[in-house]
Parts: C-alpha cells; sequence; structure tokens
C-alpha cells in the first residue's frame, strides 16, 4: 500500500515538472514562430506536444492524450511534405 502511495506521488511530480518544461517549450515554438526561427519553431512544438501527450498518459486522461496525438500526427506530416 505505501509503496503504491508513493509511486502516485512520483507520477504526480514527474508530471507536474514535465508540464511545466512543455509549456515552457511549447512557448518557445510561438516565439521561433512569431520571429520566424523556422525551422526551430518545429521542432520545439514538437517536442512540447510529446510532452504534453506523455503528461496525459501519465495523468490517464484521454482527451489531452488525443489532441496532443492528433497535434503531433498532424504536424510529422506537415513536416515531411516540406
Amino acid at each position: 500500500m505505501a509503496s503504491e502511495a508513493t509511486n502516485i506521488i512520483e507520477r504526480g511530480q514527474t508530471a507536474f515538472i514535465l508540464k511545466w518544461v512543455a509549456s515552457i517549450i511549447q512557448i518557445l515554438g510561438y516565439a521561433g514562430t512569431g520571429f520566424g526561427w523556422t525551422p526551430w519553431n518545429l521542432y520545439f512544438f514538437l517536442v512540447g506536444v510529446l510532452g504534453w501527450l506523455i503528461v496525459g498518459m501519465l495523468w490517464n486522461d484521454r482527451a489531452i492524450m488525443l489532441i496532443h496525438l492528433v497535434a503531433l500526427g498532424s504536424m510529422l506530416a506537415g513536416m515531411a511534405t516540406q
């Protein structure tokens, strides 16, 4: 029982850190788009989207997983056509 509670706390701390890191990286992607830092803006977005996808998995939140999986697929498809 105690190890299960410890595991939940560790997952929560990991998700907390990851969501903030992923958010900051996505903000860098927005800034990169605004300043014309192509293709770096896309790389920032990819890392941020992957981070949030992992957060969704840690939280078992299907809505977060769905939106970021679709965003990831769209970004990869767009990048592959250029």
